[in-house]
């Protein structure tokens, strides 16, 4: 059997192997610093930052961490939305030596408290209306320092001067002092203006970056990444569109920077091809996002599929109201791209969406559908350059599976993790050594391949529901339900049954203005499933959990029914 049938189904100028450089990761943004030094690094609200003067901004930071006592190795905390300040404390951090934790600034203390002492952050970035939060956790964990940034830092003059006015204190922006030793990042980059990067050497086997997986699979899990890992992730989804034109790309920056998924293929994506990026805090705001879309052009828009859903349904796109023409290339991740929601929105912009997978563990992407060539409808497209993958059996985890047979996927290439921070337990359970003496990354994920190699992803081995011994993938009945014409959203769970021990239940959002009978619901469900495939349960709602990325949460459906909510 040919081990890697997809590469003759590469698009044309994609390579099959890279010549990754031995450089830090913020080697992107000095590279583009020199090319590109006036082209718009950071947009935000008519507010620019270039890279010339984000190169600059960033040197600055590193120099203040370095005399502030940050050390080479040390974690070093981001708890901020997708603004300009981000970028400056990420590269920052990396160019004093340190690694960068960011975290999701929605979260409540409590799970603040976990990050901050495992990966021993002794000092945070933030924003004002965050800091009494910080403070909070720091009265009950490891952290001792706090960087706090006003969000009218990154706008310009004017608007600056009405935010102030009017916005500033109603949403909790406005803070008088700052607790000692608590410093304000405008001070230290002005105090460190003109300094130098520090001397600190930097290499790629270095840490750059811990991602802690969502507290909702148990146990926060910190993967812990290589300044090579990311810098090879970064080139592998580089390549995949070779059309792409260096200096000249705008990339829509809706997709949370304190994950992986943006960091990787959003923010170090767009830095390794010197393209503007156009900051949104929040992509639920969709006016937001598509007000940038017009006003700057976007090309590039990386997303999930919750939001091109909701971009297809909004009023005032449906009615017109909005160009998103200027949108080339869409990377859809963190959950199922239907067909209706793919080919809704390439009508709409005349770009293309393509879905890709990845996970944390090897931060962000391992396969992708091409842009120009076949997009199957299910798949997760192709490894990219470098990627090795195989099917093992879910029995014993080591027999490799032909193709068509499913099991789960196991990865191996230049971007894959270290491990987990202080996990060797779990760090052994998913990488493993193999007979070919390689290490390879065990996702969790079950999927099959086809002849063209491209990838399915069948479910999560955890999510596996078991009616009556029949074993029934939550994905394919999502799929069937998603396909009639008046569902928006769907979750598909697991819960007790007294009979089959367990069965099927499905929780749906209509669109808006639609209605249906739980009884028409079933009826469809019967034509498109096999009989025990078909929910015996369902609940309409107005929204479903999701993660910060967009990902329904099943797990979460699944408790609140356990428990009665």
């Amino acid at each position: 059997m040919n081990n890697s049938p997809w590469l003759a189904h590469y698009d044309k100028g994609v390579p099959q192997t890279i010549d990754y450089p031995k450089a830090p990761l913020f080697y992107f943004l000095e590279e583009a610093a020199r090319k590109y030094p006036d082209r718009a690094c950071t947009i935000f609200k008519g507010a620019v930052i270039s890279y010339k003067e984000m190169n600059a901004q960033t040197d600055a930071m590193a120099a203040a961490l370095v005399k502030m006592g940050v050390k080479k190795g040390e974690r070093v905390g981001i708890f901020m939305p997708n603004l300009p300040q981000f970028v400056v404390a990420f590269y920052g951090i990396l160019k004093a030596g340190a690694a960068v934790v960011a975290i999701n600034p929605t979260y409540p203390v409590d799970e603040i408290i976990m990050p901050v002492d495992d990966a021993n952050i002794d000092v945070m970035f933030t924003l004002t209306r965050y800091y009494d939060k910080l403070v909070a956790t720091r009265k009950r964990s490891k952290l001792k320092k706090i960087i706090v940034s006003n969000l009218k830092e990154a706008l310009p003059p004017f608007t600056r001067l009405l935010f102030t006015l009017v916005k500033e204190k109603k949403d909790g922006d406005r803070l008088g002092t700052l607790a000692s030793g608590d410093v304000w990042m405008q001070d230290l980059l002005a105090k460190h203006a003109n300094s130098a990067k520090p001397n600190v050497e930097v290499t790629p086997d270095d840490t750059a970056v811990f991602q802690y997986s969502g507290g909702t699979t148990g146990v926060p899990k910190g993967a812990v990444a290589m300044h090579r890992n990311v810098v090879a992730n970064t080139l592998q989804i580089k390549s995949w569109m070779p059309s792409l034109e260096p200096g000249k790309e705008v990339v829509l920056m809706g997709i949370p920077l304190f994950h992986v998924y943006g960091m990787v293929a959003g923010m170090n994506f767009a830095m390794a091809n010197g393209a503007s990026m156009v900051m949104v805090p929040n992509a639920r705001d969709l006016k937001d996002v598509l007000d940038n879309i017009s006003k700057y052009k976007a090309t590039i828009f990386p997303g999930v599929p919750t939001l091109y859903n909701a971009i297809n349904n909004h009023p005032d796109v449906k009615a017109g109201k909005y160009d998103l023409s200027s949108i080339k290339a869409c990377i859809s991740g963190s959950a199922a791209l239907m067909r209706e929601t793919k080919e809704k929105f390439e009508k709409l912009t005349g770009g293309k969406v393509f879905e890709g997978y990845g996970l944390s563990e090897a931060p962000t992407a391992t396969h992708c559908n091409p842009l120009d060539g076949e997009n199957k409808t299910g798949s997760i497209g192709m490894p990219l350059p470098d990627v090795e993958v195989k099917l093992v059996s879910l029995d014993d985890g080591e027999t490799e599976l032909a193709q068509g047979e499913i099991g789960e996927i196991i990865v191996h290439g230049p971007q894959v993790m270290k491990g987990y921070h202080n996990m060797p337990t779990e760090t052994a359970n998913s990488l493993r050594e193999m007979k070919d003496g390689k290490v390879w990354l065990f996702t969790g994920d079950i999927a099959r391949m086809d002849e063209d190699g491209y990838f399915y992803i069948v479910d999560r081995k955890k999510e596996l529901i078991k009616p009556g011994g029949f074993q029934v993938w939550p994905r394919e009945v999502e799929e069937a339900i998603m396909s009639h014409p008046k569902v928006l959203e769907v979750g598909v769970g697991g819960i007790p049954d007294p009979q089959r021990g367990e069965t099927v239940k499905a929780w749906i959002v209509m669109k808006p203005g639609e209605t249906i009978t739980e009884a028409e619901l079933k009826a469809f469900c019967k034509e498109h499933l096999a009989p025990y495939k078909v929910p015996t349960h369902y609940e309409f709602r107005a929204e479903l959990p999701k993660t910060t990325v967009g990902k329904i949460l099943r797990r979460e459906l699944v408790r609140q029914h356990k428990e009665g909510k």
